[in-house]
């Protein structure tokens, strides 16, 4: 264990068999107990924690405010601590309600040509989607970027405030499994790229005015990732329920697995496992497995699903566009080849890479990962995690397309002067992006550790009762 002068961008590497002392708490007498001293402060043993990633097991060390503790196996982040975290969290949430409100309560963008024109709001982009007959893909628009991100910004502020009074409020813990599962499937930020792109798409053809609800979203979605990213769920699960001691006799400074444990996905708790390899986490009662049931096969279907969608999302027109009474359709290529045409190579870099590289990346890294799993070493499987790190965090990035598709719908509507339809590819395109996300999430990366290594750099090993 290492410590910086600079806690601000500290990472710490955790040495699972060095054992260290607890630092005295640092107390403020006026502040609630959640923010008055972490959760190494308030026990007085050793806190586990199984890698998600490649299943090491380990003892956090000690964090200050702006420190972060990594697996020294992969490298994957443990635990993060942040200066105050309930405030933080609970002032961050607060703000991006309030913008997200006023996003929807205004309207968003506006365009006008030859004389006519017309004005939309947020929420219009999904329920104009509903009348093209296009209602999956109008749910998972407002899903995605005001339904989801309103609940948990909502989950958010009642964790906090029961944290803040040093008394949880009730179905804390339910709501503090949620917003795990709730973060990969908010897209905000993914939709301000989208509207960006829309709106230089239509710039040459038409005025565009930005109303009042586009800024507000544009701060929605900047105090909606930093809300994502001030959750210290390490200290807020240890505030709402403590933690249960580990199983006896756990080692540290090996794998899980084999000594019948697992750590808990959502609350980070090392749980003992029946017999069969499954169980529930005694904290937070998330189900437990020492692998993904199923994980390569659910994967390889879920690929499979996926390419085959992919390819009506490329050959038919992802939306129609209608000028003076002349209907031209366009592809997701074609839309990439108008866009150079006009001049708009960023903007057509931008749809090549989210529309043609991302999924297609996505589906061959993530085949590769299913094959060479079994045949993975020490010397590459840090690579083929990062690979799998990378996978899971592009994925979202393909439904700009989508985005642009169900914004242009709402806002260009001028009858036979000029008007945009969505095609059938929307739907298409829409089921590749939630399909290889599934498949990233069925994968689970610990089968790429589990083949025996040639050499161990861990042997030393610690215990704990």
């Amino acid at each position: 264990m290492t410590g910086c002068e600079q806690p601000r961008s500290t990472s710490i590497r955790v040495d699972s068999s060095v054992p260290y002392r607890l630092q005295p708490p640092s107390l403020v007498p006026s502040a609630p107990l959640v923010d008055q001293a972490p959760p190494e402060a308030r026990s007085s043993r050793r806190r586990l924690r199984a890698c998600h990633e490649c299943d090491w097991l380990v003892a956090l060390p000690p964090l200050s405010p702006g420190q972060r503790a990594n697996c020294p196996r992969c490298g994957h982040t443990l635990a993060t601590r942040h200066r105050q975290p309930a405030q933080r969290s609970m002032a961050l949430a607060m703000a991006a309600m309030v913008a997200l409100l006023l996003a929807i309560s205004f309207p968003f963008v506006s365009f006008s040509t030859s004389g006519v024109g017309n004005r939309i709001e947020l929420t219009h982009t999904a329920t104009t989607l509903i009348g093209f007959d296009q209602p999956l893909v109008a749910i998972a628009v407002i899903m995605t970027i005001a339904v989801l991100p309103g609940l948990y910004l909502l989950g958010v502020m009642w964790l906090q405030l029961g944290l803040l009074q040093d008394q949880p409020l009730p179905a804390s813990r339910h709501i503090a499994r949620s917003l795990a599962h709730l973060n990969p499937w908010m897209m905000a930020d993914v939709f301000i790229v989208g509207a960006l792109v829309s709106l230089i798409k239509v710039s040459d053809l038409a005025q565009i005015e930005l109303g009042l609800s586009f800024w507000a979203y544009c701060v929605f979605a900047l105090l909606l990732l930093f809300t994502t990213q001030s959750i210290d769920s390490d200290w807020m699960w240890f505030s709402l329920a403590g933690e249960p001691l580990a199983p006896e006799g756990t080692r540290t400074g090996t794998t899980a697995a084999p000594q019948g444990l697992a750590g808990c996905p959502t609350c980070g708790l090392v749980n003992r496992l029946e017999a069969s390899g499954r169980g529930h986490c005694l904290r937070c009662g998330e189900r437990l497995h020492a692998r993904l049931p199923h994980s390569l096969q659910r994967t390889w279907a879920l690929l499979a699903a996926a390419a085959l969608m992919y390819i009506p999302a490329n050959v038919y027109p992802i939306m129609t566009t209608t000028s003076l009474g002349h209907s031209d359709p366009s592809t997701i290529i074609g839309g990439v080849v108008e866009l150079i045409q006009m001049g708009s190579w960023p903007v057509a870099v931008v749809i090549f890479m989210a529309s043609v590289i991302v999924p297609v990346g996505k589906l061959v890294a993530l085949a590769w990962l299913c094959l060479v799993v079994k045949r993975s070493n020490e010397l590459n499987a840090a690579h083929r995690t990062w690979l799998y790190r990378l996978t899971e965090f592009i994925g979202r990035w393909s439904m700009v397309d989508v985005f642009v598709v169900a914004i242009l719908v709402a806002l260009i509507r001028a009858g036979t002067l000029m008007s945009i339809t969505p095609g059938p590819a929307a739907l298409a395109f829409a089921a590749v992006v939630v399909l290889t996300m599934l498949a990233a999430m069925t994968f689970d990366p610990r089968l790429i550790w589990d083949t025996p290594l040639p050499r161990d750099r861990h042997a030393t090993q610690g215990t704990t009762g």
